[in-house]
């Protein structure tokens, strides 16, 4: 029986509690977002790499798919069974972090660590996707804990867990070569770290954590390097560029203000620290990050990149107790409030995101989250459409998103893919034509009846006339579109059912068309007109009708001549636009509003085609105001 005397054990209990506490509310919160978070298009990827076994891919070594593979073998072919891995994986960082920190700095400090693990919006989010920063995470902290051990003393118990480490982090990513390389500069700072070194476990050790790149190597000399052309050359300028800025401020936005703030204090202190462990965290630390830092001014600004600096920021959380103990009451209170509520606001998106209303409801926002959207209505859709052709149907998606989301939501990873910029921009080209889902149109359908799946907001307006001229080069003339807009047609797709019967002709292409007025976010009164233009290449319009909310309450005039506007649709052939009626194009209408209430309301057009074709186009905003 314990000693009452023996305060200090007593003492710790109640953080050891709040640690555990927060660590099982936020599990909870984490397990129940997972279930319901429709699947983010990477993960839909790395599901299908899971169903296409192999030691590596094009985009990322193994681990990640494997994971996925296990996810849903174990749990059905289910969001949450996806995820269930990397929840589990991500739920041992904070105690990790804590056992850590506890051996070098004591257990109050241990739990008071592990407890900001949690915090920390960045870590305490991991999990939730299926994606390779929970599996990084582990393998950091596994090296980090390493690190400290053999500064003391090299055992077979360190070299274990540093092969393991160095390993999982090789499986993970190509990113976790920034952890590995500022690991060994930092032990070389180090007195005690160049002698460790030396040691012939250490050594060992090394050398098992390289051999855990040789999948990703091979696959790269079969492959003619493509994985590390995209990592490396492809995805980014290396030309400096201020858009780095962006990159520290959205640090600060996620990591919060005052929690980087005591960060960068922990590091800097660290660094100069006397104790051989405290320099090694606040140096690795602290030029993980700042090279992170560094290299937002001259790598990729396109993908998401706020989640790269996590190992240093992982690295630097053993001293933070340290320096808040210096803090008065009201700064410390700040940082955990500040840290806490901003961890809430990102769980709280993901299940704004799980909610169609409120997501439909920021369609007109520019952080709308279009990588989540729409794929559930579009499998739906493709069900439906399936059972009204003929047997045998082959599902063709115009791009790797499409695809494999839809793979995932009928439990097809086979689903075969046309070319598409989006494919190369995002390095999974070379992975679809290993996988032989690699689709080159017409000439492989041959009488085989197909529904052809096009992401039309995958492109840049701008540049979506290109598009569908390209599909038709590969397709043929396009059959009239069944067009689906999911929010408001923020998400939009269109469906091109073929018969097998070869195509020929012009080529026809879905409606193109623009609202000049009322802008998108504009106040109208009851009465206000709107005009604007539309064509549709190939055959043309019939007429123009104008849509609030979904029903049609004007039909526009259309005809009148806009000028300009079949120059503006060049063609890489050195043609334009083919609509015939070209520059008749224009519309326009008068809109008398009777009983709609004042507030938002949704404007469209509904676009009839000489064909036939009738496709609702994307709509916008409004303000209707009071009388």
């Amino acid at each position: 029986m314990r000693d009452k005397d023996e305060t200090g054990a007593l003492r710790d209990l109640p953080i050891e509690r709040v640690f555990w506490s927060l660590w099982s509310l936020v599990l909870l919160l984490k397990l129940a977002v997972a279930a319901k978070l429709p699947l983010f298009v990477d993960e839909a990827f790395y599901w299908q790499e899971g169903r296409h076994p192999a030691a590596a891919y094009s985009d990322l070594p193994g681990l990640t798919a494997w994971l996925a593979r296990i996810g849903v073998e174990l749990g059905g072919n289910h969001t949450l069974a996806l995820r269930a891995p990397f929840v589990l994986i991500a739920a041992l960082v904070p105690w990790l972090l804590a056992r850590i920190t506890a051996r070098e700095f004591g257990e109050r400090q241990g739990w008071i660590a592990g407890c900001f693990a949690i915090l920390l919006p960045l870590s305490g989010t991991l999990g939730v996707l299926a994606l390779p920063d929970a599996m990084m995470a582990l393998a950091t902290l596994l090296c980090l804990d390493a690190g400290a051990r053999l500064l003391r003393e090299v055992d077979a118990r360190t070299a274990v867990e540093l092969a393991a480490g160095l390993a999982l982090g090789a499986l993970s990513h190509y990113r976790f070569i920034a952890v590995i390389a500022v690991g060994f500069v930092v032990l070389l700072l180090l007195p005690e770290g160049r002698r460790a070194l030396r040691d012939v476990r250490l050594i060992i050790a090394v050398a098992i954590g390289a051999s855990a790149w040789a999948p990703l190597v091979a696959w790269n000399m079969d492959n003619a390097d493509a994985g590390l052309r995209f990592q490396l050359v492809d995805r980014h300028p290396w030309s400096f560029h201020l858009d780095g800025l962006w990159f520290i401020a959205i640090q600060a936005l996620l990591v919060t203000p005052a929690l980087l703030l005591a960060l960068a204090l922990a590091g800097a202190r660290g660094a100069r620290a006397v104790s051989p462990v405290t320099r090694y965290f606040g140096l690795l630390g602290s030029l993980v990050v700042l090279g992170f830092f560094v290299l937002g001014f001259f790598a990729d600004t396109e993908r998401v990149s706020f989640h790269w600096p996590l190992p240093g920021f992982l690295a630097l959380l053993p001293l933070l107790p340290g320096v808040l103990a210096a803090w008065p009451g009201w700064a410390r209170v700040l940082t955990v409030a500040w840290a806490g509520a901003t961890l809430l606001a990102m769980l709280g998106y993901y299940v704004a995101v799980s909610i169609p209303g409120l997501r439909a409801h920021s369609a007109g926002e520019k952080w709308y989250p279009s990588n989540f959207a729409g794929w559930d209505e579009l499998a739906r859709t493709v069900r439906a459409r399936q059972r009204a052709m003929p047997p045998g149907t082959r599902i063709v998606a115009d791009n790797f998103k499409v695809g494999a989301e839809l793979g995932f939501a009928l439990d097809d990873p086979r689903i075969a893919v046309l070319d598409h910029p989006i494919n190369h921009k995002h390095g999974r080209a070379p992975q679809l034509q290993l996988w032989g889902l690699h689709s080159a149109g017409r000439g492989d359908w041959g009488a085989t009846p197909v529904l052809l799946l096009v992401g039309v907001t995958e492109v840049e307006y701008k540049n979506l006339l290109q598009r569908y001229h390209a599909l038709c080069a590969m397709a043929g003339p396009l059959p009239p579109p069944q067009i689906l807009n999911v929010d408001h047609g923020r998400q939009r797709f269109a469906l091109f059912a073929f018969d097998g019967t070869p195509r020929a002709g012009e080529c026809t292409t879905p409606a193109m068309a623009w609202v000049d007025a009322p802008v998108a976010g504009a106040k109208v009164g009851r009465e206000f007109e709107v005009n604007g233009w539309a064509f549709k290449d190939g055959v043309g319009l019939a007429r123009v009708e104008i849509m609030l909310d979904g029903r049609v309450v004007a039909q526009a005039d259309y005809g009148g001549e806009r000028p300009g506007i079949r120059e503006y649709w060049a063609l890489p052939d050195g043609k334009y636009s083919s609509d015939p009626q070209h520059p008749k194009i224009g519309f326009s209408a008068k809109i008398a509003l009777d009983a709609e209430p004042p507030g938002r309301h949704w404007l469209g057009l509904r676009l009839h085609g000489r064909d036939g074709s009738v496709e609702d186009w994307a709509e916008q905003p409004i303000e209707v105001k009071r009388r």
